[in-house]
């Protein structure tokens, strides 16, 4: 058995029909988010934040948020609000041959700017290395900091956070 139900994470398939990843057109703009939830429960925090109308769960509050890029700034604020830390920010754009993925991060450390790390997929497993770009830190949102790393292109869909550094 596959999917977030039975292993906690999302299948290929639950990601290919969740409504909140953005499309290769929309990524290769730059900055979007890309919000994997592929749940239906009662949550909507996402679409309450977003100033600018890009992430809507509308009246149903069950109902999966849906992406509307167009809107989308890649502002980050979704980011650290979502509670089921499902949301990333992602950036075809940073440079010829590495993107950015912004991810939530709730450890200690925290990774520091260029830091090199292990970047990881869903399932935790290593993917790739990865840089550090930007650490910041939101207290508003219970300690939930926003780490930006780069990371070739290629691993963009399928990186989404680290190893926890080691520090003495």
């Amino acid at each position: 058995m596959t999917g977030v139900k039975y292993t906690g994470i999302p299948s290929k398939e639950e990601l290919e029909n969740c409504p909140g990843v953005p499309d290769a057109e929309r990524l290769e703009k730059g900055r979007v988010a890309c919000v994997e939830c592929v749940q239906e429960i009662p949550c909507n925090p996402c679409e309450s934040i977003c100033r600018f109308g890009a992430i809507t769960v509308g009246e149903q509050i069950t109902s999966l948020p849906v992406l509307h890029g167009e809107k989308c700034t890649g502002c980050g604020l979704c980011v650290a609000n979502c509670p089921g830390l499902a949301i990333t920010i992602l950036d075809l754009n940073y440079s010829e041959t590495r993107a950015t993925v912004d991810f939530p991060f709730e450890y200690l450390p925290l990774p520091e700017e260029g830091d090199e790390v292990e970047a990881v997929g869903r399932d935790g497993a290593v993917i790739c290395p990865g840089t550090i770009v930007k650490v910041t830190k939101i207290s508003a949102y219970a300690g939930t900091a926003v780490i930006r790393m780069a990371i070739p292109k290629e691993h963009v869909m399928t990186v989404r956070s680290m190893k926890r550094p080691k520090r003495s």
